[in-house]
């Protein structure tokens, strides 16, 4: 499927919708680190890249990259959502992991040239076009395991997306693992492939043993993040999530929900917590997954080892996830005011 078939004002709505992040925009923008600098952008027809297969991100993992989106506003603009924090989320991957660090002036105009290339294709509400900036390591070299790499590349692609659950959101179900942890402790703040491929395994066999959506890693009883977003607690009032550290991703949508939060009457609390107070909490309060690609994902059940479950609340996307994500919606289509700084008009 192209990706015109997912323009919103095309679409049909009884057709079945392709899955998230699996159709790819016909434009991409690409860079090239060599010899200490960086090359001009190039705005190029999205196709395969050429890579030896010594590349060094083949064998030594070094990539990083970040997922935000743009918005079809009901004027018809096109308008990109916390662009500034993706960016500098980014380098600060790029960073901690050895890597040219990318300019991000340059960055930001690869993302805004692609999104203005595709305009036509950016979904109307509740779609939207996922933006997915890249940096790979290129050199060719099986020897570089303690060195970082010495030519990169920087891609900017696109993804026309639909609302990320097909029927409207659900109750997730979700397990509870207590031993493992998702990343290594220095390494889960910085946004890289290989920490979404360590949280595989353990959220396979889940899946398969507990027919779960997502594992909730609280490594030593300790509640820390899920495989691919970070974990809330929600009530009247008030939000609890544990406090910031190295060991999990720094999620923009948590720090832009915890950022409205007072202005919808919650107290927001960031510190440790076990799975004790959880299970206590959850009892007659909520629990949500917060990302870009959900944006907030109430969970219904909490499943331990064992398979003992859990009901969070009523079971259902509580009334408090519901308003949380509605007002955060709300800013990113343009309904109501916006921090300044949050919007990026293409």
């Amino acid at each position: 499927m192209n990706a015109q078939a997912m323009h919103g004002r095309t679409l049909d709505p009884t057709a079945p919708r392709p899955a998230f992040g699996t159709v790819i925009a016909p434009i991409m923008a690409v860079a090239s680190w060599r010899d200490g600098k960086w090359s001009s952008h190039e705005l190029k027809k999205t196709a395969p890249i050429e890579l030896s297969p010594a590349a060094h991100v083949l064998h030594y993992a070094s990539t990083c990259f970040e997922g935000f989106k743009a918005y079809r506003w009901a004027d018809g603009s096109i308008n990109i959502f916390r662009m500034d924090r993706h960016i500098a989320r980014m380098r600060q991957s790029a960073r901690l992991l050895g890597m040219p660090e990318p300019d991000g002036v340059q960055l930001a105009t690869m993302v805004t040239a692609v999104v203005d290339r595709v305009r036509s294709e950016v979904p109307e509400p509740p779609g939207s076009l996922y933006l997915r900036p890249m940096l790979i390591g290129t050199n060719p070299g099986v020897g570089g395991a303690t060195s970082p790499p010495t030519e990169c590349l920087l891609i900017v692609i696109a993804s026309p997306v639909w609302d990320y659950f097909d029927t409207g959101p659900k109750p997730l179900r979700i397990y509870v693992e207590e031993q493992a942890t998702r990343t290594a402790s220095l390494m889960g703040m910085v946004k890289t492939g290989g920490n979404y491929a360590a949280a595989i395994g353990p959220m396979v066999a889940a899946r398969q043993k507990y027919q779960v959506d997502q594992v909730l890693f609280c490594p030593g009883g300790a509640v820390q993040e899920t495989g691919a977003a970070n974990f809330l607690l929600i009530r009247e009032g008030k939000i609890l999530t544990r406090g910031l550290d190295t060991s999990f991703l720094h999620g923009v949508t948590r720090e832009s929900l915890l950022t409205i939060a007072p202005e919808l009457g919650f107290t927001v609390e960031e510190r440790a917590f076990k799975v004790d107070e959880m299970l206590d909490w959850v009892a007659e309060g909520e629990a949500a997954l917060s990302g870009t690609a959900a944006i907030l994902a109430g969970v219904g059940t909490l499943v331990r080892s064992g398979g003992k479950e859990y009901r969070v609340g009523s079971g259902d996307v509580g009334p408090h996830t519901k308003r949380l994500r509605t007002a955060l919606v709300s800013m990113q289509l343009g309904e109501i005011p916006t921090p300044e700084g949050w919007i990026t008009r293409v």
